[in-house]
């Protein structure tokens, strides 16, 4: 009976001090033990103090073992990306606005559908630019968000919601320039007036669907080991409430970048191939024509691979290392919304070569077709 009662006391003693040693581990890193968050990920705890007594703090607790502190405090985070998209708001709001007015002078001249697309591109590439000013503060202050959770669901829907917004744009007037130059009888028997508007509705449609989720969950978190709030730069994926968005976020890729990417190709070779093979000069438009091509796939390419490949490493249970080099390929997306107004400038110039191969093709007794 000694024996018995020395081998639970023994017992009692050896669970007790596996419990201690547990609660340390627990204090000491955040995380439950064995749990290892992956990079850029957090574990969620709500914290009890706080300023207000009505209100919580929610926290994330990252592996110490993460780069994500070094992201925060690196050059990259602190000085090149702010600095992109200070360059690209010092050069793209000016030239978006005048494009803006410019084309609204436009639509009493020139051909109404197509002056509405490069204005809807215009508000998309604006709208997207003026999203970057609280993001510049929050990178010059070391990712530490100061502006509040509602700001932050507001300028990460509204900053990605017109990313792809422009691609879906420009994949718009892709295809119109196709139909105008490859189809010129289908195309003159649309009515471009109304399919112009109905193309900037499906847009603008896919544009909400693209910032509802966004602007539903939480996207600002206190990281612990740190002590900055983060906005969108590390969320609980795993989650219930945000375990959704990846599979929802890739297939916001497929729609918004990969779609439209497609489009754009098919719809530059084919008209360039069309016009390689008509007895005129069409050079001038060619080159312009492949620029606008050129620079479409360097701004959007790089973005939208790695955004697609940091989501397929978050499901295969790999980590997300793969971010930081993600958000400076972002930086390209925004130097595009820069060029949008210049590239219109330069289509502009070469709309009359667009016409008199439309004329050319479309009509056998030379009379150009309004566009």
């Amino acid at each position: 009976m000694a024996d018995l009662v020395q081998g639970l006391l023994i017992s009692l003693m050896a669970v007790h001090s596996t419990q201690q040693i547990g609660n340390r581990t627990m204090t000491q890193t955040g995380t439950e033990p064995g749990f290892q968050p992956k990079t850029f990920k957090g574990w969620t705890r709500i914290s009890n103090h706080t300023k207000q007594p009505n209100s919580t703090d929610l926290y994330l607790y990252v592996d110490p073992g993460s780069p994500f502190t070094a992201y925060t405090s690196g050059v990259l985070s602190t000085w090149v990306i702010p600095s992109s998209y200070v360059l690209a708001m010092l050069v793209g709001i000016p030239s978006n606005a005048y494009i803006l007015a410019f084309l609204k002078v436009k639509l009493q001249t020139k051909s109404w559908s197509t002056v509405v697309l490069y204005l809807n591109l215009a508000l998309c590439d604006l709208l997207l630019l003026l999203s970057l000013a609280l993001r510049i503060h929050y990178h010059f202050s070391g990712c530490n968000w100061i502006f509040g959770e509602v700001s932050c669901r507001f300028v990460t829907a509204l900053f990605y919601g017109n990313v792809y917004c422009s691609a879906q744009t420009i994949a718009c007037i892709s295809l119109k320039r196709y139909l105008a130059v490859v189809k010129p009888f289908l195309y003159r028997r649309i009515d471009k007036s109304s399919m112009a508007i109905l193309t900037c509705l499906v847009v603008w449609f896919l544009f909400g669907a693209a910032i509802v989720p966004e602007l539903l969950v939480r996207q600002s978190y206190v990281v612990a080991q740190v002590g900055i709030t983060t906005c969108h730069d590390i969320l609980p994926l795993e989650e219930a409430s945000h375990s959704s968005l990846v599979a929802y976020r890739l297939m916001l890729i497929c729609l918004g970048f990969i779609l439209p990417f497609m489009v754009c190709v098919y719809s530059h070779m084919a008209v360039v191939y069309h016009l390689g093979q008509s007895s005129c000069d069409w050079k001038p438009f060619i080159r312009v024509s492949t620029l606008v091509f050129i620079i479409f796939a360097t701004c959007f390419s790089p973005s939208g691979i790695l955004h697609m490949a940091h989501y397929i490493r978050l499901l295969s249970g790999e980590d997300d290392r793969l971010y930081g080099y993600y958000k400076l390929a972002v930086c390209l997306c925004c130097f595009h919304s820069c060029l949008d107004p210049f590239l219109c400038m330069l289509f502009s110039k070469t709309a009359g070569a667009e016409l008199q191969f439309i004329s050319f093709r479309g009509t056998a007794n030379g009379r150009a077709v309004k566009t």
